[in-house]
């Protein structure tokens, strides 16, 4: 779990407003010069980082983030699609900091990202996921190989769904940059949509327990 949300909810809430609060701030002053000038604009570009990372603890909080372990998590989740994103740089910042660059953190992520699957299978024996839903993610999280292993498939993405990940270049750079221990440009143009039934998932759960069992001795 996020030490963040350990802390008591009144103060949970209150810091996630005033984040909020503050990562309006630099879009007001776009707007607001934009209108002189359209060309202040394109600074959205270096914005959407700053308004991912200032939205987290709100969006989590309020049911549009649905954490499945602390760096797996599902937006706007419901009953037919559990959409997967990595953690946000909020997330990197509050659970991954004490890592170091490189296989460390790549290994304790990829641990995490198994975690998350293993609890959305948890919730599918439970009934609260219908065997149905499809739950998808893009396939950078893992290598081909570990993709069909675990039961995804990879299809390719929509125009609007691979337009998400180049807004999202600055973040998926950078966090891509610290798995990896240098600077190295991610290849989203090459991403692949990775998605897989909830039944089928199911059927690969002692995989994915023996997986995260190697990666778990691996980091220790």
């Amino acid at each position: 779990m996020n030490d963040f949300y350990k802390q008591p909810k009144i103060l949970q809430w209150t810091e996630a407003i005033v984040f909020m609060f503050i990562g309006f701030l630099p879009a007001l002053f776009i707007i607001s010069c934009g209108t002189a000038n359209p060309l202040y604009y394109i600074l959205f570009i270096v914005y959407i980082p700053i308004a991912q990372f200032a939205f987290t603890p709100f969006f989590k909080l309020c049911g549009v983030y649905t954490y499945y372990s602390p760096m797996l998590l599902g937006y706007m989740s419901n009953e037919k699609v559990i959409d997967l994103h990595s953690g946000t740089s909020f997330d990197y910042l509050v659970v991954l900091r004490s890592k170091k660059a490189g296989v460390q953190l790549r290994n304790q992520l990829l641990i995490y990202h198994l975690e998350g699957l293993l609890k959305i299978i948890e919730l599918i024996e439970q009934g609260h996921i219908p065997q149905t839903a499809d739950i998808v993610g893009t396939s950078y999280f893992f290598n081909d190989r570990t993709i069909k292993k675990i039961g995804f498939e990879q299809v390719n993405p929509s125009f609007f769904y691979r337009l998400n990940l180049y807004f999202n270049f600055i973040d998926i750079f950078w966090m891509y940059a610290l798995s990896q221990g240098k600077l190295t440009i991610p290849k989203i143009w090459n991403a692949k949509k990775a998605i897989v039934s909830g039944a089928k998932l199911l059927e690969r759960k002692d995989r994915i327990e023996d997986l995260h069992r190697k990666m778990t001795r691996t980091s220790i």
